[in-house]
């Protein structure tokens, strides 16, 4: 009988361990992760300044390289009504390094499973790649609301409030 407690306390105690070592091994790859992208984010500024770059010539080759991306990627915006929207450089920066996270945290996750990470944790991290969805929806209807549909009302075009008041419960699920 005092073998078997004592072998249920080294397995809880073995089980600890192994659980603590997975938190700091997911900590250490959130870490580098982070690390990562600021190193990124910081050579981009370094090369720029290195090269002479003004933040007035910088932000001209984001708008170059975001009309590229729309030549690239169908310039006639949706398939099914044509409409398109210009973002400027700082708009269309701020979304892309916003996916780019979300894009490495949804990897991260895949590799805690890879991993065979403990349930929860993985939950935890799936709840921050959802808020980090919802920034990205608040952001981007926020830029919306700023530009295309005050655009739209001064226009004259009253449809476009009943194109967002459709939207908000799409939004909202």
């Amino acid at each position: 009988m005092a073998e078997k407690k004592k072998k249920k306390k080294a397995d809880a105690v073995e089980n600890k361990k192994k659980q603590t070592l997975r938190q700091e091994i997911e900590t250490d790859k959130l870490k580098k992760t982070v690390t990562e992208e600021a190193a990124e984010n910081t050579e981009e500024r370094a090369a720029a300044l290195s090269a002479g770059i003004s933040g007035e010539t910088s932000e001209k080759l984001l708008e170059k390289a975001a009309a590229e991306n729309a030549a690239e990627f169908g310039a006639a915006g949706c398939e099914h009504c044509g409409r398109t929207k210009e973002r400027s450089a700082r708009e269309y920066r701020d979304l892309v390094n916003r996916l780019n996270r979300i894009e490495g945290q949804v990897r991260g996750i895949r590799g805690m499973l890879e991993r065979d990470a403990y349930c929860p944790d993985i939950l935890i991290q799936v709840a921050a790649v959802n808020a980090a969805l919802n920034s990205f929806n608040k952001v981007l209807l926020s830029n919306h609301i700023k530009t295309c549909v005050t655009e739209h009302i001064k226009e004259g075009d009253d449809s476009v409030v009943d194109e967002l008041v459709a939207l908000l419960p799409r939004l909202m699920k």
